[in-house]
């Protein structure tokens, strides 16, 4: 049985292409960001590093210079204040004390000889002696009580004294931390521009696409004179709608050629046959002797013209340039008359019709080709069928399309020809046809849109299915257009 595909529901490819392009530049920017976030880190990591061996120096210059004594940690200790000032810290209860910046100074036994600094001293003393810190190279320590950690210098002194700075990364990581705050800000920003401009520039072109494509599909269903609409831009959618154009202008050219060549070739060749005829039957009438060969003569002309229109007709269908004047045809009505017309052959030739029908049963084709497929259809069976058979007739609808089902209990479809039966010439090794009947049926079938199938039932016989549109209620006949696959 026929079935037929819904149409698919059409998805603007902008979206998929803005996604894909809007990744690119996110991941892209992404990755511009960490390495910018990298080198700041780095840079600042670096002057904080020089800042605190440069103060370390100091320190351990001075410590060096002053004699020790009472004024000793008093001076040592200015100085550390001194640098500590140029570093900004939190303003708490104790203001005095910057906790961003510390001095530790231990004896050659491992005691601690002089502390500068916010907290506790054991904390950070600790905390420097688990470190491992190797002298003048700064590294970062993790103190007891405060969050954020420190970059602590180490120098050596002559006397087997250790000075050990530090200062706090608190402000380094407040720093970095409001830098990817406004990048992730600015960056989810420029993402939803960029991704909006990506879709219009986009959508632009794929409307423009699909003007192109609307207007292909509509070429063909009234005539082939119209074309696809092309713009003024030089790029590859505008080259694209003039090579179009010019396929059809060639299309065109074409399709009006076949049509004078075969309305030329139809007139050259009816003429002279015509002519013939009519002496014939004015010889029949003046001669009775030779009557029965000029009788035969005859049916041979009307077989030679018979054959000649078939041809013709299955060569324009084949090349998709035959004319239709589409009309409402009511299927079941139409079958009725072709049975009532062909019963009298049917009958003395021993065969038995059939008909199922649903009712009334409208389709939109052309009501003379659709004649002349139902009479190829009986003539078919008249001409292969033995005595006794019995020819069923299936008359059925589905959801847009009517069901027509012609079947016999014959001998069937010959196997090597079965999938080749709606070609031109093809035909059994008993037929005395010319291969064109069924090739006529198939080509009035698609060039209406329709389908037809051929097999063998499964307890003989043949069986030809036809699907054909139905007639869309309220619109009026059609004028004759060109017919398109």
């Amino acid at each position: 049985m026929f079935s037929k595909t819904a149409k698919p529901i059409m998805r603007s490819a902008a979206w998929r292409i803005s996604l894909w392009a809007t990744l690119a530049f996110a991941c892209g920017t992404m990755v511009v960001f960490i390495f910018l976030h990298q080198f700041v880190a780095g840079d600042i990591q670096r002057r904080t590093d020089a800042w605190l061996a440069g103060e370390a120096g100091v320190l351990s210059d001075v410590a060096a210079r002053t004699p020790k004594g009472v004024l000793y940690r008093r001076v040592v200790g200015e100085v550390a204040e001194l640098a500590s000032r140029e570093v900004p810290h939190k303003r708490g209860a104790n203001a005095g004390l910057n906790d961003s910046v510390f001095l530790l100074q231990t004896g050659a036994d491992g005691s601690v000889g002089l502390w500068v600094g916010a907290g506790d001293v054991n904390a950070h003393f600790t905390a420097v002696r688990n470190s491992k810190i190797v002298p003048d190279t700064p590294t970062s320590v993790h103190i007891t009580g405060f969050d954020a950690p420190f970059r602590v210098v180490c120098v050596r002194m002559s006397n087997g004294s250790q000075i050990y700075l530090g200062l706090s990364e608190r402000d380094q990581l407040r720093v970095l931390g409001k830098l990817r705050l406004r990048f992730v800000l600015l960056w989810l920003l420029i993402v939803l521009i960029g991704s909006a401009i990506v879709f219009y520039s986009t959508r632009r072109v794929l409307r423009h696409i699909q003007e192109i494509t609307e207007a292909a599909s509509r070429i063909g269903e009234d005539d082939l004179s119209s074309r696809v609409p092309t713009t003024r831009r030089n790029d590859e959618v505008s080259q694209l709608a003039i090579t179009l154009n010019r396929m059809l202008d060639r299309i065109e050219r074409s399709v009006h050629q076949l049509h004078t060549i075969t309305g030329s070739l139809a007139h050259d060749l009816r003429s002279p046959l015509t002519a013939v005829r009519a002496k014939l039957e004015m010889s029949l009438t003046a001669r009775d002797e030779e009557s029965e060969s000029i009788v035969s003569a005859i049916e041979d002309m009307d077989r030679l013209t018979e054959f000649l229109d078939k041809s013709l007709d299955v060569a324009e269908a084949k090349a998709n340039a035959l004319r239709l004047n589409r009309v409402a045809v009511d299927l079941d009505d139409l079958l009725r008359v072709m049975i009532e017309l062909y019963e009298p052959s049917m009958s003395e030739k021993g065969l038995r019709v059939n008909l199922c029908s649903a009712g009334s049963l409208e389709v939109s084709a052309d009501a003379a080709l659709l004649h002349r497929m139902i009479a190829n259809l009986f003539d078919n069976e008249l001409k292969h069928l033995r005595a006794s058979c019995t020819v069923t007739i299936s008359l059925g609808a589905s959801e847009d399309s009517a069901s027509l089902v012609v079947e016999d209990d014959g001998p069937g479809f010959e196997s090597e020809v079965l999938s080749q039966i709606f070609e031109r010439r093809v035909k059994g090794r008993t037929s005395t046809g010319h291969g064109l009947g069924l090739a006529f049926v198939e080509a009035v079938v698609r060039v209406h849109g329709g389908t037809i199938e051929a097999s063998n039932g499964s307890e003989g016989g043949a069986r030809l299915t036809i699907a054909l549109p139905l007639a869309v209620h309220g619109t009026s006949a059609l004028s004759p257009v060109l017919a398109h696959a």
